[in-house]
Parts: structure tokens; C-alpha cells; sequence
């Protein structure tokens, strides 16, 4: 049963769209310390969609310049280029899998809506915090793609997964436990063959395979992978969105002590998050 669970998930994520091969370039580049604005709008300018979708984004009241860009090097300078870079990977992978219309287990707007409020938090958070500006927006894509090991499940798996959703809510346990017990597989699992097959390295992929197994991680990237973990907590809490999960398990002490915040920080960023969020769509209308 589990292994037949896997081929067939292996089977859907193969004939998933793959990652346009400029932003594989856009990803290679920007891993290489000595990359220069240059470099990375050279990459970029070869695929006229991305720039684009990169352009529009920086011009939305999402990041709200005041000022019309339309030089995609100015932008670069601007904005860095990890923030850059961070775009096009998340308007790459959202415009890859924000078509998919499949309901059966899980509601896609409802989904869609919990991811953007996991990534306008997590950007939040990082802010509150003194991360440097032209770091957050890899908290914002890490937030916003958390959850993408859940697409393959509800497409291959409909009923079951429509099943599973719904003995998380009468058990009132995590979805991830009854993932693992009722299917032999969960979203974290999931999003790790879709992390590979689409090399969403460093801290992005990190936080789609760690998000509910952080004991497991060893990497120097726990702030960011973190920085989800209380994200994710706070849409629960807020209930912004749903993803099938009413009853996550609560972040334990240690990662509100390694971030250094309290969970009162969560009723003083709503009204903020809240806010982000509806200017934040732009992302799922590329």
C-alpha cells in the first residue's frame, strides 16, 4: 500500500511542470558569494515572463516603492539580490501550483490563503526581529511554499486525503500524525521529493521538508526554519486560511527562546499581517 502511495505521488510530481530553466540559473547564480547585480539581471533578462512577473511584483502596494521601477537592474540594486531572487522562485513555483482547482481534501483558496499569511508573518517576524531587510524575503517564499508537499497528496489521494483532513479535526490531532498513520506518508515527505526534483536548496526547502520534524534538522538555517514553525502557529491561532490543520502541535519553549520573542508578539502583529495579506495576492495572480 505505502510503497504504491509513493509511486503514484512519484508519478505526479514527474509530470508536474518543471521550474523554468532560467530560474535553476536565477538559483545557481545567486549561490555564488561573489554574484553581482550584473550577473543575476543577465540570467533573469534571458526569460521575458520572469522579468515580468519580477517586475510587476516590485511594482505592487506589496512592497509599495512610491515610485515606478522598470529597470529590472535598478530593481536588483534596490531591493538585493536575495530579495530578487527569492521573487522568482516563489512566483515560479506559486505560478506552477496555484492552478491546481482539485478540492477534495483540502479547499485551495482556504490553502492558498494560509500559505500567504504564513509568509507575510514569517516576514513580519523577521522584521520585529532586526533581520537584515534584504534577508526577510526569504522568510516571506520560505512561508509561502511551507505547505506544497499537501498539493500532491490532495491530487493523487483525494478521498483518502479528504479522510484524513477529517480525522485530524475529530481526533483533534496534528495533520502530519494522521498523514503518517493513515496514508504512510506525509506532506513534509512530499514536499522533500518536490524540494529534490525542483533543487529548492538552502533555507526555502529546508523549511518544506523540517517545518513539523525540527528536532531532525542540524543545519545552521534554524532561524528561518523557525521563524515558519511560530508563522504557521500563528495562522492556526488567527485561523487565516485553513490547510487542514486545526490542531498543529504547539512550538515548544526552545524555539521561542532561540528566536528570543514571546507568544504575546502574535496579538501585536495581527493587525499588521492582516493587512499584508490582501496586498500579498499579487503572488497567486502571476
Amino acid at each position: 500500500m505505502v510503497n504504491d502511495v509513493y509511486r503514484k505521488i512519484e508519478g505526479y510530481i514527474k509530470n508536474m511542470p518543471s521550474l523554468p530553466t532560467s530560474v535553476d540559473k536565477v538559483l545557481e547564480v545567486c549561490n555564488n558569494p561573489q554574484t553581482s547585480p550584473a550577473d543575476l539581471n543577465h540570467v533573469i533578462s534571458l526569460d521575458p515572463v520572469l522579468v515580468g512577473r519580477v517586475l510587476k511584483l516590485i511594482n505592487s502596494a506589496y512592497y509599495g516603492l512610491g515610485q515606478q521601477v522598470t529597470s529590472l537592474v535598478r530593481a536588483i540594486i534596490m531591493l538585493g539580490i536575495n530579495t530578487v531572487k527569492n521573487l522568482a522562485l516563489s512566483s515560479a513555483v506559486v505560478g506552477n501550483l496555484a492552478s491546481s482547482k482539485i478540492t477534495a481534501g483540502l479547499n485551495m483558496e482556504g490553502f492558498w490563503r494560509h500559505s500567504l499569511c504564513v509568509g507575510v508573518a514569517a516576514k513580519v517576524l523577521a522584521r520585529k526581529r532586526g533581520v537584515d531587510p534584504k534577508q526577510v524575503e526569504e522568510y516571506f517564499a520560505a512561508g509561502l511554499l511551507h505547505d506544497i508537499g499537501k498539493i500532491p497528496l490532495n491530487a493523487v489521494l483525494a478521498n483518502d486525503y479528504m479522510l484524513t483532513v477529517s480525522v485530524s479535526d475529530r481526533e483533534k490531532l496534528s495533520l502530519v500524525r494522521v498523514e503518517d498513520r493513515n496514508l504512510g506518508v506525509s506532506h513534509c515527505k512530499t514536499g522533500e521529493m518536490i524540494v529534490k526534483a525542483w533543487k529548492l536548496e538552502g533555507a526555502v526547502g529546508d523549511a518544506i521538508i523540517y517545518h513539523h520534524n525540527h528536532l531532525d534538522y542540524d543545519d545552521t538555517r534554524r532561524d528561518v526554519l523557525y521563524t515558519i514553525i511560530l508563522a504557521n502557529r500563528f495562522a492556526s491561532e488567527m485561523e487565516i486560511g485553513f490547510s487542514g490543520d486545526r490542531y498543529p502541535e504547539k512550538p515548544g519553549p526552545s524555539i521561542w527562546e532561540s528566536l528570543n520573542i514571546a507568544p504575546e508578539i502574535f496579538e501585536e502583529i495581527e493587525p499588521v499581517v492582516n493587512g499584508e495579506i490582501e496586498k500579498a495576492q499579487v503572488f497567486l495572480k502571476l
